[in-house]
């Protein structure tokens, strides 16, 4: 199979300023000098993480998609965010994948960060999706879904080869962040590529981005700090499927239902 090649941006976010964001992030999209299979963008990108949904909120037609899937034939990519989605009562943090020919997947955040009140305003996903590309199997995830490993279990060592976080980390629990991605890529043999913010949001949360790229015997491929920044990785197929090979200990995982 082919190799896959990714490319993560770290950006600071115009605090509930969609405009300001989309144009932000079509300046980054048209710096990008390396050819890439996906780009993925960081959790609620169009607005910060911010519990004013009502007002945010929009439809899974609305601008915001129409703009992933805009960017996305534009420069010929996949291209993956989360933005906050109405749905009739209910509002959805909920990460889409747009492809160039205008395919669309998504998911809704299963785990909602109660410490900001998040289960309060928004309501929880039920199914991952797994996304196909270049013959990868991709499992994109958000956030806080990243302290809770069943959720994101490879069982059998075939559910996924990358496994995608997307979020707004603060930066005084990075350790948290850094050490929970690396775990992640150990303990299911995938690659794994967390893709955070920086700078300090509405309520004056600062983020240190730490977005980074880990290989499936958790070597760290690349880590950005503290700034804003595009980096593209290629990941290796020959890699991975040969790591699986040499030490198949997916083959003695536990097998279960989530309820």
């Amino acid at each position: 199979m082919q190799d896959l090649v990714v490319t993560i941006i770290q950006a600071d976010l115009a605090w509930e300023d969609k405009a300001k964001n989309f144009s932000r992030f079509e300046a980054k999209l048209e710096a990008l000098t390396d050819l890439s299979d996906v780009v993925i963008l960081p959790e609620m990108f169009s607005s910060g993480f911010t519990m004013n949904a009502r007002q945010l909120a929009e439809t899974a037609d609305g601008p915001g998609v129409q703009w992933l899937q805009k960017m996305a034939a534009l420069y010929n990519v996949d291209l993956v965010g989360s933005l906050i989605i109405r749905e009739q009562d209910k509002f959805f943090n909920r990460l889409f994948w747009a492809k160039p020919d205008g395919g669309l997947f998504w998911y809704d955040k299963r785990h909602l960060f109660r410490m900001a009140g998040e289960q309060e305003v928004y309501s929880a996903g039920a199914e991952p999706v797994t996304v196909e590309l270049k013959g990868w199997k991709i499992r994109p995830l958000i956030c806080y879904d990243l302290r809770f490993p069943v959720w994101s279990r490879n069982q059998g060592g075939t559910d996924y080869d990358l496994l995608v976080y997307i979020a707004n980390w603060p930066a005084r629990r990075s350790l948290h962040w850094t050490t929970l991605l690396s775990a992640r890529a150990i303990e299911n043999q995938a690659f794994v590529a967390g893709i955070n913010r920086v700078g300090k949001d509405g309520n004056g949360i600062e983020h240190s981005g730490d977005s980074m790229v880990i290989d499936p015997a958790g070597q760290v491929l690349a880590h950005l700090r503290g700034r804003e920044e595009l980096h593209t990785q290629r990941l290796s197929r020959q890699m991975l499927d040969n790591y699986r090979d040499k030490f198949p200990a997916w083959k003695d995982g536990d097998r279960f239902k989530i309820l």
